[in-house]
């Protein structure tokens, strides 16, 4: 049988638990795929901690790359042998998946099957920001938080393709370095400055068009005062905790300014609102303009480690499993 990542109850990474499960054949509407990479997520360690409570047990992980084995009886466009990824779909975590077609795409020649796992998540995440919460402009200057991290790399060259100037913070020079690596025209190293001042001093004092905030509770009332009179504050993680509840008189003083919290599903509501977004990538990546860094690989085996390393935030850019 294969093995997957199974969470019994809610916890600490140590509640992982490497089993072998019985996976099954592909019903209507599914595909059977041999995972080649799972990608790991802050979303995984909300669902892990029980923030966001999941019926138990379950097997973990949201998205994932690999090669069909095998097709449900009504599926159309999809054959054996086919190479897809996928975002959305629990139980990733495994060397086999059941996935439904309609979260499936084709990956394209060009894009590797780590290439392809590293992206459906977080890549349709950053994609979304620029493109659809606040669609960024020539000329607007923005500011991405966790600019080393795996949405952060992907914000900042989006971003850029588009126009923008970017600012964005880590917290150590080798991360640093990466961002800029990345096309970040700013870094503010929030370890050693108030980066809400520093933001203000890059920009004249007047704040920057929109925050893109996976933070969270550090945060957020830096990012409030980070903004300009009527900015947005996109506020799409929590990776340092929840956010409090915010008082909306705090946008009235903060200078008119906007807060939304979104999510993929609101984002990719319908297949081809999905082909679109993950389309854009993979042409991206496959010409080259596009650059994803891998930033850590782990055996499967051992979930537990990359869970711990991305909560101390040890790693940088995207964090894969290999089954």
């Amino acid at each position: 049988m294969p093995t997957a990542v199974q969470v019994r109850r809610a916890g600490g990474p140590e509640v992982l638990e490497v089993a072998e499960v019985e996976i099954g054949a592909p019903g209507p509407g599914e595909l059977l795929v041999d995972v080649a990479a799972a990608g790991v997520n802050y979303i995984d360690t909300y669902q892990r901690a029980g923030l966001y409570p999941v019926p138990l047990p379950y097997i973990l992980g949201l998205e994932g790359a690999g090669t069909v084995v095998a097709v449900g009886s009504d599926v159309r466009g999809f054959d054996e042998g086919d190479r897809v990824a996928w975002q959305g779909v629990p139980g990733s975590y495994a060397q086999r998946a059941l996935v439904p077609a309609d979260s499936s795409v084709h990956v394209p020649d060009g894009v590797s099957d780590q290439m392809a796992a590293a992206v459906p998540l977080q890549g349709i995440t950053a994609h979304y920001l620029v493109t659809s919460t606040y669609p960024v402009k020539e000329g607007e200057t923005i500011l991405v938080h966790a600019a080393a991290g795996g949405v952060g790399l992907l914000l900042i060259q989006l971003a850029k393709a588009r126009g923008a100037r970017v600012i964005g913070t880590v917290s150590t020079a080798e991360k640093e370095a990466l961002a800029r690596e990345a096309g970040a025209d700013e870094v503010i190293r929030y370890d050693q400055v108030n980066f809400a001042d520093a933001t203000r001093k890059l920009t004249d004092g007047e704040g920057v068009h929109v925050v893109y905030d996976g933070v969270g509770k550090s945060t957020v009332d830096g990012s409030l005062a980070s903004l300009r009179k009527r900015g947005l504050l996109a506020l799409f993680g929590a990776s340092s905790g929840p956010v409090p509840p915010i008082d909306p008189q705090l946008l009235n003083k903060a200078g008119s300014v906007y807060l939304t919290r979104p999510n993929s599903d609101d984002y990719v509501q319908t297949r081809a609102e999905l082909e679109w977004r993950i389309g854009e990538l993979f042409a991206a990546m496959a010409d080259d303009s596009l650059k994803v860094r891998i930033g850590a690989t782990y055996q499967l085996t051992d979930a537990r480690q990359a869970h711990e390393d991305l909560q101390a935030r040890k790693t940088a850019g995207k964090v894969l499993l290999i089954p």
